[in-house]
């Protein structure tokens, strides 16, 4: 039975939160009293399933139920966990939770405050033992930095709760140790826009000009190794000693104004406000969405190729996701793989160019192979399944957009070899089907060899279940065979 999230506040970041559950397999209750809550969550929900799928290479759960509570009390009835992403004014986060608290018992309350410690949210509190910060970043349903902070009066196995079921929906919960006001990446934030802000009024800069100098620059480096790792690195072989030396005494340079604010006045507002509608204006908010997405969805991908900061989180999750996976055998084919056309993969015409059906027949094989233990722990030990034919045939077309299924069914397999019909459908109608033999190997001595025990304890009782589904007609066909 799918658990459930209770969403209270349905803003930006409730709205992503409700995202990552609902497509993680939760069911989600919703209250905000935004009469276009609604519409806005739907906007999100659009963009999510558009963006989170692509991440994954395991197909996920179910999606879940979406609600809309008309009460607080109604939301939380019955929820597994709750976040609460309110405005944030503290008078208003307390009288949020005195009500959860009316009718939730034990049950973990996360906020998504940026700058509250979890020893102010607690105040008054029913049961403050269950309240903690659970701080996310924006797009929630594809960043996986959630800040855990915790108080002295935190249950630590209820936080513990809650960074597991963070874990279950693909986040990376950082513990912080020690409460402390904007906890500790908006604290960084915090310092880079003060910066900024001088910047821009004194004329240095436009808003543009300082985005370019983050994105063309250590924007990229910070991404993929933060700080201290990539000042490691600026101190070469001799390493963070060299560094610091070399480097510690500008500190002490008059080179930024981190304490010290510039005021709002009407002047700076309309200068940042005007700068930046030149920069972005001809865009709309959903389309810098859409566009921040697909960025993300790209450098989060090359960093899970490479098991890499993020992309390692991304890589843990799908074997979470493989676990959960039911083990066959049926006497079906088997649905390994839910795809979505992104903008990188059509042509000129406006269609799904042919190497994208070629990475989506792949994805279908992967996930099989990670279904039968072919995972990327076992490559680490030296053997693989290496393809050794493909035939592809064009069935249809796809365009942007268009929900892709990859299935696969299995026509033969013993020791060393595996041959499989991969079947890609758009609905219930195939757009392409791949036939494949794929040899197992030893990779050391580049020769195929037995797969091991535990792998065919898998894949045979599998392949055994196929032998009763019909052969598909196109199997074995030659490339330019006439059709019957």
């Amino acid at each position: 039975m799918a658990r459930k999230a209770a969403i209270i506040g349905g803003g930006v970041i409730g709205g992503g939160w409700a995202a990552r559950f609902l497509l993680n397999g939760w069911n989600v209750a919703v209250f905000d009293p935004d009469p276009e809550a609604e519409r806005k969550i739907g906007e999100v929900m659009a963009n999510a399933r558009a963006a989170l799928p692509a991440l994954s290479d395991v197909p996920l759960p179910p999606e879940g139920t979406l609600s809309f509570a008309g009460t607080i009390t109604e939301a939380v009835e019955g929820a597994d966990y709750i976040q609460e992403s309110v405005s944030e004014r503290l008078e208003l986060k307390h009288r949020v939770f005195a009500q959860i608290q009316q009718s939730s018992h034990g049950v973990p309350i996360g906020s998504s405050t940026s700058g509250f410690k979890p020893s102010e949210l607690q105040e008054n509190a029913a049961d403050p033992s269950v309240i903690l910060v659970a701080h996310p970043f924006n797009p929630v349903y594809l960043l996986p930095l959630a800040e855990v902070v915790p108080s002295p009066k935190s249950d630590a196995k209820v936080v513990e709760k809650a960074k597991e079921i963070l874990r279950e929906i693909g986040m990376f919960p950082l513990h912080v140790r020690k409460e402390i006001d904007a906890h500790i990446a908006d604290r960084f934030l915090e310092a880079v826009w003060r910066e900024a802000l001088w910047l821009v009024k004194d004329g240095v800069a436009t808003t543009e000009e300082i985005d370019e100098a983050i994105r063309m620059g250590f924007g990229l480096r910070w991404g993929q190794m933060g700080l201290f790792e990539t000042y490691r690195v600026a101190g070469g072989e001799a390493g963070m000693k060299h560094f610091m030396a070399q480097f510690g005494p500008c500190l002490k340079w008059p080179w930024t104004k981190l304490m010290d604010v510039p005021e709002f006045t009407d002047e700076l507002v309309d200068l940042i406000a005007g700068q930046s509608d030149a920069q972005s204006g001809k865009y709309s908010i959903r389309e810098l969405e859409r566009i921040r997405d697909g960025n993300l969805i790209g450098f989060l991908r090359v960093l899970k190729d490479r098991d890499w900061g993020a992309g390692r989180v991304l890589k843990e999750h799908d074997r979470m996701l493989a676990a959960q996976l039911p083990a066959p055998p049926k006497a079906e084919a088997l649905v390994m793989a839910h795809m979505q056309v992104l903008p990188g993969w059509i042509d000129y015409n406006g269609h799904m160019t042919e190497s994208r059906y070629l990475f989506a027949s792949s994805e279908t094989c992967d996930n099989f192979l990670r279904l039968i233990g072919a995972d990327m722990d076992y490559v680490k030990g030296g053997h693989s399944y290496y393809t050794a034919e493909s035939h592809i045939i064009h069935a249809g077309e796809a365009k942007l957009g268009d929900r892709l299924t990859g299935t696969l069914q299995v026509l033969h397999a013993d020791d060393k070899r595996l041959h499989v019909f991969i079947s890609i459908l758009k609905g219930d109608e195939p757009v392409a089907t791949v036939e494949q033999i794929l040899l197992h190997v030893d990779m050391k001595a580049g020769k195929t060899c037995a797969a091991a025990p535990e792998v065919l304890a898998k894949l045979m009782p599998i392949a055994e279940a196929h032998k009763a589904l019909p052969k598909p007609a196109s199997a074995g066909r030659h490339v330019g065979q006439r059709r019957a």
